[in-house]
């Protein structure tokens, strides 16, 4: 995976309780609850350690939240998502059969720099019936790893998925990558049928400009196989 790039909008608690899965609670930063826009590039995906032909690198885009769950003292801190847009249908098809994730297949073009390390615009793309829509945004400065209990460090740092089952169970799986280096996030915007994508609820706080934006730089990801909690 390569240059996440996520966006965080301060999100009512209540809009954000019914989609908290079974087992776990809602996880806030200085008291806030937070929801992220993420755009990112995967890059060599495999699925379940399999490769699709010709579905190995493709972009993505994502709203997320985040939630916790405390195991024998142990807190994993994860995430849930809220709807994950991608360009291949086979990949929406397969993470849903796999994960049951909220995965939609649309249109989808990007403009990344070919070197991270080089700050430039990043803008992501992708079309629905309610026509083209981006996610954007400016590296600048110098990157630098987040300190452990900072904004930044807590949007990158959920090494746990959480996805809710139709019959209210819950799944779990593991996220695994090192600590990511992040750059500040400069002239974010994000131009999104709101409601269309993630319901009426997320219109008021999708619409604010964003609590926080940053850019990291991603690396190689695993994650493992889902379990029933």
């Amino acid at each position: 995976m390569a240059s996440p790039r996520p966006a965080g909008y301060e999100v009512e608690p209540a809009v954000l309780a019914p989609l908290v899965p079974a087992g776990t609670t809602l996880d806030r930063w200085d008291g806030r609850a937070l929801a992220s826009v993420v755009g990112f590039r995967f890059l060599g995906t495999r699925v379940l350690g399999v490769p699709v032909p010709f579905h190995r690198n493709f972009d993505e885009v994502n709203l997320r939240f985040y939630v916790r769950r405390e195991v024998a003292g142990e807190v994993r801190r994860g995430v849930v998502f809220v709807r994950e847009l991608v360009p291949r249908a086979a990949i929406a098809w397969l993470a849903r059969r796999a994960y049951n994730e909220p995965y939609r297949a649309v249109r989808m073009r990007s403009t990344v720099p070919a070197a991270i390390g080089t700050p430039g615009r990043l803008v992501y793309e992708w079309r629905t019936e309610a026509g083209w829509q981006r996610l954007a945004a400016t590296a600048g400065g110098a990157p630098t790893v987040p300190a452990a209990d900072s904004e930044a460090a807590f949007i990158t740092h959920h090494l746990w998925g959480y996805t809710r089952q139709p019959d209210g169970g819950t799944l779990e799986y593991e996220v695994e990558h090192p600590r990511w280096r992040v750059w500040a996030a400069e002239a974010p915007a994000l131009t999104a049928d709101v409601a269309g994508l993630y319901g009426a609820a997320f219109v008021p706080a999708l619409s604010r400009p964003p609590a926080s934006a940053f850019i990291a730089d991603g690396s190689p990801v695993v994650v493992y196989r889902p379990r029933r909690m």
